[in-house]
């Protein structure tokens, strides 16, 4: 049984920074794209960040320069480390699994971020 657990969401003032962290089991990490994606109220679900079995990383253009996706495989652990954060950055961030071979994957339950003006 496939499970994602997030964690490390929470209420913080513009500027500063949160660390995301999403626990896989169930799946062989290596072999999946590990992403997050978050939704904003009223807004269609958008991929954040992703990595790939081979270690390449994208990046949504709005969040270049200041999060930075990573993965402990040892650990089945996939990282979002935010800073600089800021309003519009507020939404429930979701972690994903994707097989490497797949169109679609497994879903965490979200985790809520939100940054005050």
């Amino acid at each position: 049984q496939v499970q994602l657990v997030e964690s490390g969401g929470g209420l913080v003032q513009a500027g500063r920074s949160l660390r995301l962290s999403c626990a896989a089991s169930g799946i062989i990490f290596s072999a999946h794209v590990m992403g997050w994606y978050r939704q904003a109220p009223g807004k269609q679900r958008e991929l954040v960040a992703r990595i790939f079995s081979g270690g390449t990383t994208n990046y949504l253009d709005s969040v270049k320069g200041r999060f930075t996706i990573s993965r402990d495989i040892a650990a089945n652990k996939v990282y979002l480390q935010m800073n600089s954060l800021k309003p519009e950055d507020t939404a429930v961030y979701y972690c994903n699994a994707r097989p490497s071979s797949a169109t679609s994957g497994y879903w965490g339950q979200g985790t809520q971020v939100t940054v005050s003006s």
